[in-house]
């Protein structure tokens, strides 16, 4: 499963709008189906699950839904898909992924109710994620 991102590449530029659009929902399609690898490989089971990660992706694709310019469209995603390829590639640490995509702009950790956090936790994310 080392080769994830085998049909991903990046295309000439979108000649409408509407093909750019394409391209943003095949980029989602290929980043959800490439989830169930980046939970194993970083060993995200504890903390956060693949539904869980599939919203922030869809978050992260509609924070831009006011852009209508193709080329600004395609820069976006090549940004985007730069990015997968890095998590995908194990180019970044456990905690980045983390930082980035589970604690988010919530500005810590949800807790899923399988673990109980104790009270130093609890002031150490308050501490370092406001």
């Amino acid at each position: 499963m080392a080769n994830v991102l085998r049909n991903v590449k990046v295309p000439p530029n979108s000649a409408s709008l509407e093909e750019a659009r394409q391209r943003v929902f095949d980029f989602f399609r290929e980043a959800c189906r490439s989830l169930p690898y980046v939970m194993e490989i970083y060993n995200l089971h504890d903390v956060v699950t693949i539904s869980q990660l599939r919203s922030t992706v869809a978050s992260e694709i509609r924070k831009n839904t006011h852009i209508t310019n193709p080329k600004v469209i395609d820069m976006l995603l090549f940004k985007g898909l730069e990015e997968l390829k890095n998590v995908v590639n194990h180019s970044k640490q456990r905690h980045h992924i983390i930082g980035q995509y589970v604690v988010g702009q919530q500005g810590r950790v949800e807790d899923l109710g399988t673990k109980d956090h104790s009270t130093f936790l609890k002031n150490f994310y308050n501490s370092n994620y406001f």
